[in-house]
């Protein structure tokens, strides 16, 4: 048994959190899965894992361990890639992270309509709000909705877009529509904690002056589709990206306010962790949703 599979079977045992999550993960059996792991722990002459019968946890030589073992291995998938692709075309899996806001619109049939045209590749799609470190955690590529910031990541920008305050018609006729910015700090707004300034919105005047405003209201919550029916709950104003709302404004279900104060205009990302060589099946992916997103926008305008 060689070194590389030992190390797979544990990256996998700790990307799931688990044997058996691990082993119905990548077909395999648990008790093999255990085998491996304890083998390569015998070889190292080091514990990597914890294991009771109800907990789970690395080691902080497991944990150093992982994060090396991903990189290796990585770079030798890769190594395998630039082959398989100069020989074969392109093929093999990728590990994708994205927020939940992404496939809870339109958006991720992009990722729907890669799959159908590129059977030879498999999709590997991990939706969470939170921002995953790509290269500890292995993946390939994340797609972000966001105003970038990471510069120890590339990044190709798939599609813009802007943020906007919408209300209910019911909701500005029972508080008053706000004239300027400062006036959403004396109504009940709507705050979706995975924006990088929370409950400090960055918003402009009719001069352009730029400024925060703390807004309040009866609910936080970490997901701009929550956001959004809150929204239509009459529960108050809130600061959606413009395609989470784009049905709704169209409808009149929701109205937007002060337009224009939105300071900053974000964009769909599609990011990657610097590598001397990006597998093909990446950049078949990247090429692709860069020409869906330019459809979806023509589309939508």
């Amino acid at each position: 048994m060689d070194t590389l599979t030992r190390m797979r079977a544990f990256i996998a045992v700790v990307e799931n959190e688990g044997f058996s999550a691990a082993a119905r993960k990548i077909g395999r059996s648990k008790a093999l899965l255990s085998k491996y792991v304890r083998e390569l722990e015998d070889e190292l002459g080091a514990l990597l894992l914890n294991r009771t019968t109800r907990q789970f946890s690395l080691t902080e030589l497991g944990h150093t361990y992982y994060i090396r073992a991903v990189e290796i291995v990585r770079e030798i998938d890769t190594l395998q890639d630039m082959v398989r692709d100069s020989r074969e075309g392109v093929r093999g899996r990728i590990k994708i992270a994205a927020p939940r806001s992404f496939a809870d619109s339109s958006l991720d049939q992009a990722l729907i309509d890669f799959a159908a045209a590129n059977p030879e590749i498999g999709l590997d799609i991990q939706l969470d709000d939170r921002f995953v470190d790509l290269v500890e955690e292995g993946f390939d590529l994340a797609i972000r909705v966001t105003a970038l910031e990471d510069s120890a990541m590339i990044a190709r920008r798939l599609a813009p877009f802007r943020l906007k305050i919408v209300a209910t018609p019911e909701t500005i006729a029972k508080y008053g529509a706000p004239e300027k910015p400062e006036d959403l700090s004396t109504r009940p707004c709507i705050v979706d904690t995975n924006a990088r300034r929370r409950n400090n919105w960055i918003l402009k005047d009719s001069d352009g002056r730029v400024a925060g405003v703390t807004v309040t209201g009866p609910i936080e919550v970490n997901s701009p589709l929550s956001t959004r029916a809150a929204a239509l709950s009459n529960l108050g104003f809130a600061l959606c990206p413009d395609f989470i709302v784009k049905d709704d404004l169209a409808s009149g279900a929701v109205v937007e306010v002060l337009p224009g104060s939105t300071s900053e205009e974000a964009g769909i990302y599609a990011v990657y962790p610097h590598r001397r060589y990006l597998p093909g099946k990446v950049r078949a992916l990247v090429d692709y949703l860069a020409e869906w997103f330019k459809d979806y926008g023509a589309a939508a305008t």
